[in-house]
């Protein structure tokens, strides 16, 4: 005689444990707005790129100077212009932002109109006005260290160095002030509770938290630095720009050196940008989880997936 066998609803026996659920296909959304938006880009650059190429512009020229000695020996001028520059800016605007934050009012009062007056005027006049303070200071005396001539004293590469880092102390001292301000007070309370001093607080426990929001606007002041240096041709410092303007005029190719200048501007200020990146992706880890990934690694992992086969994993 035949077993009774108890079945489900389904015609199933009783014992047989369920299916697994179907596997879903999963079927990608078609962005139709990102193949037209990148067609219409694609469109305009080649455009641009034609009329580029049908001006009268000796394209030849560029590559002909790009490495020349003077044009490499500006390159170097403003690449020490900009370090400098940036570290008078840094070192004023950690000073300036304590002072600001500062209980004392003369302290406090004096940062305030520091950043004021700096930052109230462009960096163009103020150049300009450091250039030409020899209408009112004829000698400059430092006593039995330094005496000499105004017109002496202040040349074209000190001229540029204070007239750019004085004025970026003041930007600094801003950007310094909201990294510190973003410390949560109760870590100062904490590190005073253990009998740290207030210098030692700042220097242990406040800056180096405060970094995580002070070095990406710091990474861009330093590119914005960069291109700014083009500014103190106007007080006779032979930067890139300047080299640029006097090779073309001696060339006969003012526009090409100037396309020339752009394309060096361009190679540094790509190079910074990678070292911000490492530097902001650094000062990171101790806020977020999982470290954004490096370009090197943004390589590996697409050339991975594409000799991966179809519906494999990681």
């Amino acid at each position: 005689m035949t077993p009774d066998i108890s079945k489900t609803g389904d015609g199933r026996p009783a014992d047989t444990p369920p299916a697994g659920p179907e596997a879903i296909k999963a079927i990608p959304v078609r962005h139709y707005g990102r193949y037209l938006t990148a067609v219409l880009a694609l469109g305009l650059f080649g455009t641009i790129v034609y009329a580029f190429s049908q001006g009268r512009i000796n394209w030849g020229a560029i590559p002909d100077y790009f490495f020349d000695d003077r044009v490499l020996s500006g390159v170097g001028k403003t690449l020490l212009i900009t370090v400098l520059a940036m570290a008078i800016g840094i070192v004023g605007g950690i000073l300036l932002a304590v002072m600001r934050l500062s209980k004392n009012p003369v302290t406090s009062s004096i940062a305030w109109f520091y950043i004021w007056f700096f930052r109230g005027t462009p960096v163009l006049v103020q150049l300009v006005v450091w250039f030409n303070l020899g209408l009112v200071f004829e000698f400059i005396n430092l006593g039995p260290f330094y005496r000499d001539e105004w017109s002496d004293f202040m040349t074209p590469f000190l001229t540029a160095l204070l007239g750019l880092g004085l004025n970026e102390a003041a930007y600094m001292a801003e950007i310094c002030r909201a990294g510190l301000l973003a410390v949560d007070e109760g870590q100062t309370e904490a590190s005073h509770a253990l009998g740290m001093s207030q210098a030692k607080t700042l220097r242990r426990i406040v800056i180096p938290q405060a970094m995580r929001v002070i070095v990406p606007p710091t990474g861009n002041e330093v590119i914005n630095m960069l291109k700014t240096t083009s500014l103190v041709s106007v007080v006779q410092y032979s930067e890139l720009f300047r080299v640029a303007q006097d090779i073309g005029q001696t060339s006969g190719a003012p526009a090409e050196m100037l396309f020339l200048a752009a394309a060096w501007y361009l190679l540094l200020t790509s190079i910074f940008s990678v070292g911000q990146y490492y530097l902001e992706r650094y000062y990171a880890r101790g806020s977020s989880r999982q470290l954004p990934p490096t370009p090197m690694q943004k390589i590996r992992r697409n050339l991975l997936s594409l000799g991966r086969p179809k519906g494999a994993t990681a």
